[in-house]
């Protein structure tokens, strides 16, 4: 039995430090470059070191903002509101009122604070008046944001000088805050948005608090005449940039990237590209017929898949490919009914039909995914009906628990177990699984192994589904890890079944970038999301390779909301400091870089960036939020793979609406 969904106790943070925070914050305002109306703040203290990033990058000129957070006495970190110069206060009544605090506590909160103000202004400039922001771009930096309140009033200090604009700029912070400031200020700049947010140092490696003299160092420290980079880090990539025509390096790239390695998981930015899925079809082939892969483990529902399976292999009652393939009639189908998918699987065919005939080790094709919870106990029952008949009666009495919600609404069923309003069906898929097992050798004696590990996947599916759906309606992060978590234990029991004792198995991954990439090296580790591509890493190490991939513009087949049909939809060009903007800015139309080998250029990869996301619906006009988010790219994937210019993939049956009585493939994630 598996347990629980993981929670990792130390989530990895996205920034080393923050000075890197600062280079980062620098990318995504840099469109402010070589305006000489902008200045450049820092909060004190420890939005100093941020500021002077941001400034040196943008050729402005930098100074301080002391702002000083009034906290509740016997408890300082829990702000009541803070106090910038000029005597400008912001108090948040609804705390004060809360704690009870009278106004002479207040005052005298204040007065102390007042102090301390005037005295870090005096140390940090050295009698230097402060910069005039009359009528100047006003760039307000800190290393992170909470409640804000420290922001809210440095932003009413600086709005009394009568600067042109007021800019915020953090590299942390919550979306509910960032959404307060954007109406209050002309541009706010929130480099992530962790949730839950728990505290601004969760989101760096090292967040050792800044001293008087580092402050007075670096606003003694020239931003205009800061060193530039010698190296160009387009240059860089173009050097080791490895071409690979229409998304496939060539073999011999291939044949040492690969090495001895048991499992390949190949990515896609989106499940709607042409490109994506032809690559990673001529990659596969090449793995099965030159380094002996025999299967492919896509992201997609065990039972769907394996009535591929039959076909692929020679079994079952389907005559051609794109009949295997109907089983994947729900939203959203196209995802593996398209053309891409249906060349490839008839190729399997005819592969193995060459295999059976030289005696050689067929392939075959399995579903990771645990959406199938209503068809997985009808294939349980199946498969006991034929070996077990008292078995199947019971699995059919223990199943009837379901009975009360439609075959396709699982998330009816959760939404009931997970708020008291319907039985929880637990007990009874824990009971059907053991029973299974414990039947296994009887079992396997009256039928082949086959039949039995797909009854077993079947009720391992419906297990983890049941669990899925009730931890829907909690937290995001875990029904996320519930479900990369029963398609690692899949993998891996797909790994052992597949076992020869001269051969270990050799298992091609089909899934998103988002399923394939390594959770750790994203902003969404710092609230505790694994992946599948991280915990096949933990699990085998060196026997694993990544390949992720990206593009910057084009077309794309996604629907505008969930149980939508199918549109081809344009792909906005890749934003301003995305690691698209610059992989595409090489010039290269594909082309491949191994971040598993050791170089400058690869460490450029190492700094965070960000990386889009097209899962099943693609919204445009909030791209940022929808659809990025922070990455290191190096740490995520072993290699990239960039076509700049992609089309949308076509279903096999372009034009209609799919069907929309089931709960989507992708739910709730789209990825």
């Amino acid at each position: 039995m598996t347990s629980a969904p993981a929670i990792r106790d130390e989530p990895q943070p996205i920034f080393r430090d923050r000075r890197e925070a600062g280079r980062v914050l620098a990318g995504l305002l840099e469109h402010y470059r070589g305006d000489p109306d902008v200045a450049v703040l820092g909060l004190a203290r420890g939005g100093v070191p941020v500021a002077w990033e941001v400034a040196a990058a943008l050729r402005a000129p930098l100074d301080t903002l002391v702002v000083r957070k009034l906290g509740v006495p016997g408890n300082p970190e829990f702000a009541i509101g803070a106090l910038a110069g000029g005597g400008r206060i912001v108090l948040n009544d609804d705390v004060i009122r809360g704690m009870r605090l009278t106004a002479e506590q207040v005052r005298s909160i204040a007065r102390t604070e007042a102090r301390e103000l005037i005295r870090r202004e005096a140390a940090y400039r050295g009698g230097r008046p402060p910069l005039d922001v009359a009528g100047r771009t006003v760039i307000l930096v800190d290393d992170g944001l909470a409640t804000g309140a420290s922001m809210f009033a440095a932003v009413d200090a600086i709005g009394a000088g009568q600067p042109k604009r007021i800019v915020v700029a953090v590299p942390a912070a919550p979306e509910s805050t960032c959404r307060e400031f954007e109406a209050l200020v002309d541009e706010m700049v929130c480099a992530t948005m962790p949730s839950p947010f728990l505290a601004v140092g969760n989101s760096f490696w090292n967040f050792a608090q800044v001293s008087d003299d580092q402050v007075r160092e670096l606003l003694a420290t020239s931003t205009a005449d800061a060193p530039i980079a010698v190296t160009d880090p387009v240059e860089m990539l173009r050097e080791v940039a490895i071409e690979a025509p229409a998304g496939v390096p060539p073999e011999h790239v291939l044949e040492d990237f690969v090495g001895d390695a048991r499992f390949v998981l190949i990515g896609e930015s989106s499940h709607g590209t042409e490109e994506f899925y032809a690559a990673r079809a001529a990659i596969t082939r090449w793995l099965i017929m030159e380094k002996g892969f025999t299967a492919v483990a896509a992201e997609a529902d065990w039972p769907d898949a394996h009535r591929v399976d039959q076909y692929v292999r020679g079994l079952g009652t389907d005559e051609s490919a794109a009949s295997a393939l109907h089983s994947f009639e729900r939203f959203p189908s196209w995802m593996w009914r398209n053309t891409v998918v249906w060349e490839f699987i008839s190729w399997l065919r005819l592969h193995n039909d060459e295999q059976r005939r030289a005696g050689g080790a067929l392939a075959g094709f399995y579903g990771l995914d645990l959406y199938s919870m209503h068809r997985s106990m009808r294939q349980v029952i199946t498969y006991l009906e034929t070996v077990d008949p008292d078995a199947a009666e019971r699995a059919r009495r223990r199943y009837s628990c379901f009975d009360r919600t439609s075959e396709n609404d699982g998330r009816t069923y959760g939404f009931a177990a997970a708020f008291g309003a319907g039985e929880s069906c637990q007990a009874e898929v824990v009971g059907q699984l053991v029973d299974l097992h414990r039947s296994a050798a009887e079992h396997i004696d009256v039928r082949d192994g086959e039949a039995h590990f797909d009854a077993l996947r079947n009720a391992w599916t419906v297990r983890d589904a049941e669990a899925y759906y009730r931890a829907m309606f909690g937290d995001r992060v875990s029904s996320w890890n519930l479900r990369d978590e029963h398609m690692a234990d899949t993998l891996d029991a797909l790994a052992a079944h597949l076992e020869h004792p001269r051969a270990p198995a050799r298992i091609v991954v089909w899934a998103h970038n988002s399923h394939i990439g390594d959770a750790r090296a994203t902003e969404m580790a710092a609230d505790g999301q694994l992946s599948l591509g991280q915990l096949v890493r933990e699990r085998h190490e060196k026997a694993c390779r990544t390949i992720g991939f990206t593009t910057s513009h084009g077309t794309v087949t996604a629907a505008s909301r969930w149980d939508g049909p199918a549109e081809h939809k344009p792909v906005r060009m890749s934003l301003p400091s995305s690691a698209e903007e610059l992989l595409h800015d090489t010039g290269i139309p594909s082309f491949m870089i191994r971040t598993d080998l050791p170089g400058e250029a690869v460490d450029i990869l190492h700094s965070p960036r960000l990386e889009r996301a097209i899962g099943v619906i693609y919204q445009p006009s909030t791209e940022r939020h929808s659809h990025y988010f922070h990455t290191r790219l190096a740490d995520r994937y072993d290699a990239i793979i960039h076509i700049d210019n992609t089309t949308a993939l076509q279903p096999l049956a372009p034009g209609t609406h799919w069907k929309t009585d089931a709960t989507p493939e992708t739910y709730p994630t789209g990825l």
